[in-house]
């Protein structure tokens, strides 16, 4: 009995040693009422983007299903539901429709990672991917599944309807 208190005790010590060693960031969703952004700090931004860099290469190349939630294949509005809910535990839309209201507006100028891009291609109604800096954003395109893609890119470029920033820190 002894022992297994030690060892449990080892255990929380080195649990509690590790939470606390960590920054924590926190992201909530922007109230677009209130139209308050905070400017996230470089680390901030390097944190966001390597997070959502990781998440990526674990999708990487899924196959685009309309409506799909898993790596069998997902949509774009899903593939952005599930990088937004699962790594910033925030609760963000499902649907594209819903994204393009959602958090508030920003100039194509003050993009940071984590903000959505929204764009309206002719063959197809709408579509959303999340923008990781340096001109490049992550989506699920139909073509070719979950990818990255550049914004200064003709196609992107001609059908990029706005931007929007879901959270702040």
């Amino acid at each position: 009995m002894a022992i297994v208190f030690k060892i449990l005790l080892i255990l929380s010590s080195i649990a509690i040693f590790f939470s606390c060693s960590q920054k924590q960031h926190k992201f909530k969703i922007i109230d677009d009422k209130k139209q308050t952004i905070s400017k996230p700090t470089e680390s901030d931004k390097n944190f966001i983007k390597n997070v959502i860099l990781k998440e990526f290469e674990e999708w990487e190349g899924t196959p685009h299903k309309m409506g799909g939630n898993s790596k069998r294949g997902i949509d774009c509005s899903g593939f952005a539901h599930y990088v937004y809910t699962k790594l910033f535990n925030i609760n963000v839309p499902r649907t594209t429709k819903q994204f393009f209201a959602a958090g508030i507006k920003i100039d194509k100028s003050q993009l940071k990672p984590g903000d959505l891009v929204a764009f309206m291609p002719h063959s197809y109604p709408r579509h959303v991917g999340i923008y990781i800096g340096n001109n490049k954003f992550i989506h699920a395109s139909t073509s070719k599944g979950v990818m990255m893609s550049d914004l200064s890119d003709p196609y992107w470029e001609k059908h990029y309807v706005m931007s929007r920033r879901i959270m702040k820190n």
